[in-house]
């Protein structure tokens, strides 16, 4: 790839593919999808699917590479891990530059996902060195004990919002209990995943540890379906996420859902109102809105819903949208042109319904020449939102806020929780027991008090209800990359029934 610091100027020439410890062209070019640059609207490069017989390579170079690794002590995978993070953190701002150019986000968010990922590995290859078992203690001397050991080979299914993150975040876990990944990434951000298995490959992983195949639903069910696999992760929708659980049981394999969300913010009257209005744009704005976790409901307690409108129409109406490489942008293109037709239509349809869209919106034209044909959408707010509404109902993955009014604290809780999602939800108020009543009572996996959007990778994240099960990131996630074996030794004479 050829980098230059400006918008419509990356070149991809090398094969996405990788496997064996080295990129891989594809062996049938026909059915090949054009990627496009968000930003600009030109084709950044062609997506060509893996099929069944590259699934099968791949998938067997992950468990040669497997079979070595698996026998590493967790210092060892650890020291390796922590080589992988150093390289991610030198090269932050190349990196970084490639997830603008094929995802459309800001240059200063991606640089933030870039962190992130490092500091997930190097999180995670902490904790490698910890994994252990216990020892129980059983009559006469008697005794058993537990072996945490890896799955096999894992398969990570990604998302296009975050293409380098989800990577690292299915990738680090896997790799710290001992086992190897072949990682999807979406058919619209393909460019980045396979920059992260060169990266392992540097600093030592066994060649095939983590592989990269490219392709759709296709080459995702000769994934999910492939006998070797032990387990799917999988970052993406409601109803792909259903396909992917079918599929996987075939085979009874582990799965992890990351779905999407339509995740309430509650803000009451006692908050603290400046604070209030920055969780809201952070909870609604982040990523052009394609973020699962978005608090898009915006519940703002009656009485101040004046003061709350007038200063968040006034700081969204002042979001710099534009080209994503400028470090003045704070927002930039959505992902593709039927993406950006599709939000355009929830606004259409919530006009119809009778909301009021106080700013926003519209489809924006940047005064830059070369980003006239890039997907932009001025962010967005919603004022006269009912509960029974599309835009309050479905997951939209745009610059929309939605905004209610509420009364009472058992009202707001009772249709904050009125959803199938729960992915995340936000409660702003100086009230202490208040914050942490309404916290135990909406039904997410995630609570934010006082704040939005934060996600350290210390701290687990995932789903509630439709919106998915099984955690990525905090140290719980380590039981959903291992299996517990249990060891029973007996130090006297079998006793017999027989």
């Amino acid at each position: 790839m050829s980098y230059s610091v400006s918008t419509g100027t990356l070149v991809v020439k090398e094969p996405l593919n990788f496997w064996a410890g080295a990129r891989v062209k594809p062996k049938d070019t026909n059915n090949s999808e054009p990627v496009y640059e968000p930003a600009t609207g030109r084709v950044l490069c062609d997506m060509i699917p893996c099929g069944e017989e590259e699934v099968d390579e791949a998938i067997k170079s992950a468990h040669s590479a497997y079979l070595k690794w698996s026998k590493l002590s967790g210092m060892e995978r650890a020291r390796i891990m922590l080589e992988a993070a150093r390289i991610i953190r030198e090269r932050r701002d190349e990196i970084a530059r490639a997830e603008v150019t094929n995802n459309g986000k800001s240059i200063t968010e991606a640089q933030v996902d870039i962190d992130v990922a490092w500091q997930c590995i190097e999180y995670y290859a902490g904790i490698a060195p910890t994994l252990s078992g216990q020892h129980i203690q059983l009559p006469g001397g008697s005794f058993a004990y537990t072996r945490r050991e890896p799955l096999g080979v894992c398969v990570g299914i990604g998302a296009w919002n975050y293409p380098f993150q989800i990577a690292a975040w299915k990738s680090a876990p896997a790799m710290a209990c001992g086992n190897a990944m072949v990682f999807k990434p979406s058919p619209m951000t393909p460019v980045t995943a396979v920059m992260l298995a060169e990266i392992y490959k540097e600093a030592g992983v066994p060649d095939g540890l983590f592989n990269v195949v490219q392709g759709g639903a296709e080459t995702g069910g000769l994934l999910c379906h492939h006998p070797m696999v032990a387990k799917v992760s999988f970052t993406g929708s409601v109803p792909t996420g259903k396909k992917v659980m079918e599929m996987a049981a075939k085979g009874v394999k582990q799965v992890t859902l990351e779905l999407g969300g339509k995740s309430p913010l509650i803000i009451f009257k006692d908050c603290e109102l400046e604070n209030a209005i920055k969780g809201a744009l952070m909870a609604n704005f982040l990523t052009q809105g394609e973020v699962c976790c978005n608090g898009t409901r915006v519940f703002v307690q009656r009485e101040i819903m004046p003061q709350f409108l007038e200063e968040v129409v006034k700081r969204t109406k002042a979001i710099p949208v534009g080209d994503p490489m400028c470090e003045e942008t704070r927002m930039s293109a959505l992902i593709s042109k039927p993406h950006m037709e599709k939000v355009l239509g929830f606004i259409k349809q919530a006009r119809e319904q009778g909301a009021k869209v106080l700013c926003g919106g519209e489809q924006f034209l940047p005064n830059d020449p070369k980003l006239k044909d890039g997907y932009f959408v001025s962010p967005c707010v919603l004022d006269n939102c009912r509960d029974d509404m599309t835009c309050v109902k479905e997951e939209i993955f745009g610059p929309v806020m939605s905004v209610l009014s509420f009364d009472t604290e058992e009202e707001v809780l009772q249709r904050a929780n009125n959803t199938t999602f729960g992915l995340a939800s936000g409660v702003f108020t100086r009230d202490i027991a208040r914050a942490h009543r309404v916290a135990a009572n909406l039904q997410a996996g995630t609570c934010y008090i006082n704040n939005y959007n934060v996600g350290p990778v210390e701290v687990p994240f995932g789903g509630y209800k439709m919106s998915g099960f099984g955690r990525e990131n905090g140290q719980v996630t380590i039981e959903y990359y291992s299996q517990l074996k249990t060891v029973v030794v007996e130090m006297g004479d079998v006793e017999s029934i027989f």
